[in-house]
């Protein structure tokens, strides 16, 4: 199994101001001459990982991440005014732009999937290949799966679905559980809504892998703001269903046919289905499925990362392949 490359600093790191007032964390890792490549993260609301860079090889990739609006490094922090899919969207354009790519290659996992999809699909010709992992399609269904007390996580851990539940207004689909935490976000005293936030963000860290450690919870209760930024942005996405309409993804996926696919999912991924993956790569002749054994939804499981790095190496492989 392929392991992760060596720490890597960024070389460069700037604020890049989007327009909204909102300005942009953003860095660039490796070979300034490499294979452009835009790591998007989760959440939304997740900020980028510890050593995300760490997925590609250095000497190959011009790795380039950023923190979208409202989280990470981004300011303002955890703001809602100007945050949309769209506004995402348009600030992936602005940083290609910014940066004078042409085309590039979209490395996104959950929610990062289903942005750098929504990208392609409105920049096509931008696009030189999707990696994608954990597939999130943001219809209803997939909202209803991840939260509700019918949903497939909740049946399996009733026990620490019962913590999130409880601000939930007793509501039992995914989109109205979203407005009664919604509500707590925005009219509840100070220790409710920490409380609340803490219990979002806990239903998602217990799913997101085949195993959790108590390392795992503690680590993850020890960064506040990731806490707050992921449970209010993914909150404020999910209720408006990611701002965009009902199976968006699935229906426009014809202009993005001929883009080199690779769809990573773990077998027992909770945080979205694996059926997600399954139709997604049905609807995309030129893409590969790897569904994972013994995986769930965290790129860190080993099942995961091996597929992820092997993924970059092809591609890399196939670029100076196609090139020649």
């Amino acid at each position: 199994m392929p392991n992760l490359f060596p720490e890597i600093k960024p070389y460069h790191i700037e604020k890049l101001n989007v327009g909204d007032e909102q300005q942009i964390h953003i860095e660039l890792t490796g070979n300034p001459k490499g294979i452009p490549v835009l790591f998007i993260h989760g959440g939304p609301g997740a900020g980028l990982s510890v050593n995300y860079q760490r997925f590609f090889d250095p000497e190959r990739f011009l790795i380039i991440g950023f923190d979208q609006r409202g989280c990470g490094k981004s300011e303002p922090f955890a703001d809602i005014s100007a945050n949309t899919t769209e506004h995402l969207i348009e600030d992936i354009e602005h940083i290609r732009q910014y940066l004078g790519i042409s085309t590039w290659l979209m490395f996104g996992g959950s929610w990062g999937s289903s942005l750098a999809l929504l990208v392609a699909i409105k920049y096509p010709k931008t696009i030189r290949g999707l990696i994608l992992r954990g597939i999130f399609l943001a219809r209803q269904q997939d909202t209803d799966w991840f939260l509700s007390p019918d949903g497939g996580p909740a049946n399996l851990f009733p026990d620490s679905y019962k913590n999130f539940y409880q601000y939930a207004g007793g509501e039992l689909t995914g989109q109205a559980i979203c407005n009664a935490y919604y509500a707590v976000f925005e009219q509840a005293d100070e220790v409710t809504q920490a409380r609340a936030l803490n219990a979002w963000f806990g239903w998602e860290e217990r799913i997101s892998r085949l195993v959790t450690t108590e390392s795992n919870r503690l680590r993850s209760a020890q960064n506040f703001n990731r806490i707050k930024s992921l449970a209010l942005l993914e909150c404020h996405y999910l209720k408006h269903q990611c701002f965009i309409d009902e199976n968006y993804i699935l229906n426009n996926v014809d202009k993005i046919a001929h883009i080199p696919a690779t769809i990573i999912h773990g077998r027992y991924d909770l945080v979205c289905k694996a059926e997600a993956a399954y139709s997604l790569h049905s609807s995309l002749p030129n893409s590969v499925l790897h569904i994972v054994p013994e995986a769930g939804h965290s790129a860190s499981e080993p099942g995961i990362t091996g597929a992820l790095v092997r993924a970059t190496q092809q591609f890399a492989d196939f670029s100076i392949i196609k090139e020649t």
